[in-house]
């Protein structure tokens, strides 16, 4: 039943689109099992589910990016959270966007690309309309 719920707020989280739901079913009853004090590891795991270890801990730490991992036992039995977070592909763009943007904007005596104080803070005020351009464009 645990499983079963962590599965339907995965997919809630967009967790599933584009994967396969192996992944998402080793990841549920490796967090149920634990949950309820069955102490199952993860090489078990993969070998009733059939995904790599790596898709099974890439999973788990984007389920750790969630606010549900966040509740305990029994606020996760007793409530359901009405947000939704963004697809992970989408936060990974956004934090690539935002390295993007400290590497062009750190100046040139620490790394960067060199630019001004002055230039600096058109080029923030630019990139940030453009990110919220790009977050608006996305979900309409």
């Amino acid at each position: 039943m645990t499983a079963m719920r962590l599965v339907q707020r995965m997919k809630r989280d967009w967790m599933h689109t584009g994967r396969r739901p192996a992944g998402l079913c080793g990841a549920a009853l490796l967090v149920a099992a634990r949950l309820h004090d069955f102490r199952r590891t993860i090489k078990e795991i993969i070998s009733i589910v059939k995904v790599c270890e790596a898709t099974l801990r890439k999973r788990l730490v984007e389920f750790e990016d969630t606010p549900t991992s966040q509740l305990t036992i029994e606020e996760f039995m007793k409530v359901d959270l009405d947000q939704e977070c963004d697809p992970p592909c989408f936060t990974a763009g956004l934090k690539k966007i935002k390295a993007q943007q400290v590497r062009i904007l750190t100046p040139k005596c620490a790394g960067g690309g060199g630019f001004s104080e002055g230039r600096m803070g058109f080029l923030n005020v630019q990139v940030f309309k453009n990110l919220h351009l790009q977050t608006v464009w996305f979900w309409l």
